[in-house]
């Protein structure tokens, strides 16, 4: 670096004056990035800031666009992303691109296959690759198993490894440890270095403050389509960094307010839920709790806890897979199915939206409506004049940004499909909800409006269990936290004695081993 903190290395990339049009509506203007070799340089902003659009760009996703790319000093402009990947650019985008019915090893080496004589793919040589990339992520598994056998947070990992193998100059990754833990994000980043220490130039998208301040070097931000400003990591500080993401100071991060709790929503007793049949071990067991109107239950654990499976569980997402006692508004029930679930008034936000909860073709009011029909369609018909007056009605509570209601799901940001997710839950009107990491993707501006609604909900009387993977959030916005570990509970927290050390000793396991000593 030069004495004021800039590079005197020619940039990889450089993106200039881009500007990228949807019919009418501007995505970017102006907009720009320099990327250099051997630095990790954050792309910064609030959902639909046009962070993803730029990396489109770049990815030869978008061909049509104003502005100048140089790779290597040279004018591009690349036409497809396989022409991108030519000259040099990987792009991880946050929607996986693997092919769930195919093997790990052949995920990896999607598109450009390893050849013996006569053409025919040489799958030992592809194992073989591919296991070692996995080994540089410390991931262990059987690279002949297909990718839809396996947890998200490896089928990402497995992205990353496919990324590695190209031997990009440059490495894009969006939202990458939104479903990782934290031994495995501490992989990733130790991976990041090996990178940078090769040259390469590494672009990272992510919300999380406490990943920018670990591993960045320089931050673009950008805000509404536009350029806000670049600068070095120790020119940035969070607090500034922030004003320039959302255009205003956040004085309170984390706004859970002095809940006034109700009557017992739900208890369960000895719940343990068998997701691939009574034949197995229960992914979740003999686990009790309870939680109250107009609170939040939060629940932590690493990956792999059951924390995910419980929610399922209670939701009916496997059916008649589940023993023990149920108890909703003081009376004994047995959920089957979602439907039933919602019938009573219980909703769950899944940690995954894209593949869980939405439908990415359909439009935002019909994905907003669409756990609410029989409501809607007295007579068994759709009053559509109806269905787009809930909508409107509930994209101005949420502060919804779209062009039009009319719009594809699949078009919006991450953190606007987020909000027709909880849209689409709030018009069943629940009594109970369960979040499964609901500001996973999700900007700090997003992920205090979400904070302030859930706020609101509890004013309501409606009790929520919360799972999150942020630490400073479940100690937040909690106000009682339970600790899972392998399916079993091993501790419970008032708020007020919950602290990131004990929660993640329980988390391991190690609080019910001193027990059990």
């Amino acid at each position: 670096m030069d004495e004021n903190g800039g590079k005197k290395d020619t940039p990889l990339v450089r993106m200039k004056d881009i500007g990228k049009r949807f019919g009418s509506f501007w995505a970017l203007t102006g907009a720009g990035l320099d990327i250099y070799p051997g630095e990790t340089h954050i792309l910064a902003g609030e959902n639909g800031a046009g962070k993803s659009t730029l990396i489109k760009i770049l990815a030869g996703v978008y061909r049509e666009f104003e502005g100048t790319i140089e790779i290597g000093g040279k004018a591009v402009r690349p036409r497809s992303p396989l022409e991108a990947e030519e000259l040099g650019v990987s792009v991880i985008h946050q929607e996986l691109s693997l092919v769930p019915s195919m093997s790990v090893a052949d995920n990896v080496f999607l598109g450009r296959s390893l050849t013996r004589r006569g053409g025919f793919v040489d799958t030992r040589a592809q194992a073989a690759v591919a296991r070692q990339y996995l080994e540089q992520l410390g991931v262990k598994v059987d690279v002949r198993s297909p990718i839809e056998q396996l947890p998200i947070a490896t089928q990402q990992l497995i992205e990353i490894a496919k990324a590695l193998g190209r031997n990009a100059k440059v490495i894009v990754m969006d939202e990458p440890t939104s479903a990782l833990s934290s031994p495995e994000v501490d992989r990733l980043f130790q991976m990041i270095d090996g990178l940078k220490a090769r040259n390469c130039g590494i672009v990272y998208i992510t919300h999380k403050m406490e990943e920018i301040e670990r591993i960045a070097d320089r931050i673009t931000v950008l805000r509404d389509g536009r350029l806000v400003g670049s600068a070095i990591a120790p020119e940035l500080p969070i607090p500034k960094l922030i004003q320039w993401m959302v255009g205003r100071e956040i004085d309170q991060q984390f706004p859970r307010h002095t809940p006034t709790m109700g009557k017992e929503r739900l208890r369960i007793e000895d719940f343990s839920v068998f997701p691939r049949g009574f034949h197995g071990k229960p992914d979740v067991e003999k686990v009790s709790l309870h939680v109250r109107a107009g609170e939040i239950l939060g629940i932590g654990g690493l990956q792999g806890s059951g924390a995910t499976e419980l929610l399922t569980g209670l939701f009916g997402g496997y059916g008649s897979l589940w023993k023990g006692k149920v108890f909703f508004n003081g009376q004994a029930v047995r959920t089957r199915s979602p439907r039933q679930a919602i019938d009573r008034g219980i909703a769950l936000l899944t940690n995954d939206r894209k593949a869980t909860g939405l439908i990415l073709p359909m439009s935002i009011v019909s994905n907003t409506t669409i756990a609410d029909l029989p409501r809607l369609s007295p007579g068994g018909w759709l009053r559509m004049k109806r269905e787009r007056g809930v909508t409107e009605k509930l994209s101005d509570s949420l502060n919804l940004h779209s062009a039009s209601l009319d719009r594809s799901v699949s078009e919006l940001s991450g953190g606007n499909q987020q909000k027709v997710v909880i849209g689409k839950w709030l018009q069943t009107d629940p009594s109970l909800l369960l979040l499964d990491e609901p500001t996973r993707g999700i900007d700090v501006g997003a992920k205090r409006e979400i904070y302030r609604l859930m706020n609101e909900w509890t004013r309501q009387g409606i009790a929520i269990i919360l799972i999150t993977s942020e630490m400073p959030e479940l100690l937040a916005m909690s106000d009682r936290i339970l600790v899972m570990h392998r399916g079993k509970l091993t501790a419970e927290f008032p708020r007020e004695e919950a602290t990131p050390d004990a929660v993640l000793e329980a988390a391991m396991g190690r609080r019910m081993e001193k027990k059990a000593s």
